[in-house]
């Protein structure tokens, strides 16, 4: 595999992104559901698949960086989570002889394939490693238009973190450029760690793309590639996706 963008972030993950755990007890209990063995792709660190087979339940994860599996390996032996194998490979054109009974791409993995074609590779390639009766679940954010007529050159504060493991206190600052032809935004993450009086110990800067969907485009996309959407829901509790929803989780199955 070549050096992923996302390798820089490997080191940092867990702890800018501690406040995110609404989704894990909705993919675990998905997963536990579907009843054999499921497929995470983007998998990261493991915040989601390692949860996923402490429940009990048989894991594959994939994802694009070796570094970010180094720490999921990590942490999976520190579980004792044995029902997990992690593979480094491209969502785009993986190639498992395995056929699941569910596949997962949480926290706007989807979104980080950054055009149209690449969505339609990795929807097709999906769908050949799912077996009959089987589910792919996905969360995407809805675009914010507002957030689109944001000066780019101007960092915005997007929250303050406290570790739950290490309790460092994380100020996560943003800085996003919106292309509206491709619908890429690309956000550069800076990092500020408090020392104990208050002052900044140390800061790093981070930076990503993501392709936003909007929700009728993914609804057309997930047709045009063969998969009937069986429910999209606003939130991590499967309530009714509204008008004012931040969230979007789809659930759709392969046709016929």
């Amino acid at each position: 595999m070549d050096i992923s963008p996302y390798d820089a972030w490997a080191e940092i993950y867990d702890s800018v992104f501690s406040y995110v755990v609404d989704d894990i007890p909705f993919y675990v209990e998905e997963s536990t559901l579907a009843g054999g063995t499921v497929l995470e792709l983007g998998c990261g660190t493991g915040r989601v698949s390692i949860p996923i087979a402490q429940a009990g339940v048989n894991v594959v994860g994939i994802d694009s960086s070796s570094a970010m599996l180094t720490r999921a390996r990590e942490k999976s032996r520190e579980a004792g989570t044995p029902n997990l194998k992690l593979l480094c490979a491209d969502m785009r054109n993986f190639n498992i002889s395995s056929k699941f009974d569910l596949v997962i791409i949480p926290f706007r993995g989807l979104l980080s394939l950054l055009s149209v074609d690449d969505e339609i590779r990795t929807l097709m390639n999906i769908k050949r490693h799912l077996a009959p009766g089987s589910k792919l679940i996905f969360d995407i954010f809805v675009p914010d238009l507002n957030m689109m007529v944001q000066d780019g050159d101007v960092p915005y504060h997007f929250r303050d973190v406290i570790d739950r493991e290490t309790g460092k206190h994380l100020i996560i600052w943003n800085q996003a450029n919106y292309d509206a032809f491709s619908q890429v935004m690309s956000i550069r993450t800076t990092i500020e760690q408090l020392d104990d009086s208050g002052r900044v110990s140390s800061k790093m800067y981070r930076d990503f793309a993501l392709r936003y969907i909007f929700r009728w485009e993914m609804h057309h996309l997930l047709g045009i590639c063969g998969y009937d959407v069986r429910a999209l829901y606003g939130d991590y509790e499967r309530g009714q996706f509204r008008e004012n929803s931040t969230e979007m989780v789809w659930v759709a199955s392969p046709q016929g």
